[in-house]
């Protein structure tokens, strides 16, 4: 079967580089500071470029063509349980409001643990507990995540890890939505 190329170099190598920069930050969370700090900022500096990305980029890496409404994607998450979901070429509506959740508490966990090492924020303690709440939180949508690709991957019968490392996906067919 012909395939269609749809995730660029860059959207892969963001995608891979912030699993690796998350795991990094949890696994050094309680023994090597500088560690953990490099990746949180490696994390913040490849949301910052994904953002930049996602104005400028390649169709498929464009949020104009992947973020849909809160209806659609509710609409979306509803076919999912029924078992009828249509298979997207690009992100689809439930993976599309993941990519900003992940984003969003990503970029949250990272600015609150470069406030905790600033002398104004140093041992507060509000801000010591909204970090580990995020991060708490990410690795919850991270294995939420990965149920999803793994889901979608064996109803629409696509190794979607698969086209996360290659860029490519299977082409569309007459009921897939381009």
């Amino acid at each position: 079967m012909s395939s269609v190329k749809v995730w660029d170099p860059f959207v892969r190598l963001f995608h891979w580089g912030l699993a690796a920069s998350f795991i990094i930050a949890w696994i050094t969370a309680d023994d090597w500071d500088t560690l953990h700090h490099w990746a949180g900022y490696a994390a913040a500096a490849l949301i910052g470029m994904r953002l930049v990305w996602g104005l400028i980029g390649s169709r498929y890496a464009r949020f104009t063509q992947f973020i849909k409404s809160p209806a659609t994607t509710i609409g979306y998450i509803g076919d999912i349980l029924r078992g009828r979901e249509r298979r997207y070429i690009g992100h689809n509506p439930a993976g599309a409001a993941m990519v900003m959740l992940l984003i969003l508490a990503m970029l949250g966990c990272a600015f609150t643990g470069w406030l905790y090492t600033t002398d104004a924020f140093w041992g507060a303690e509000w801000v010591e507990e909204t970090h580990e709440i995020l991060a708490n939180g990410l690795l919850i949508l991270v294995l939420v995540h990965i149920g999803g690709v793994l889901l979608a991957s064996l109803r629409h019968h696509e190794n979607l890890v698969r086209a996360m490392i290659t860029g490519k996906k299977r082409r569309a067919l007459s009921d897939d939505i381009g």
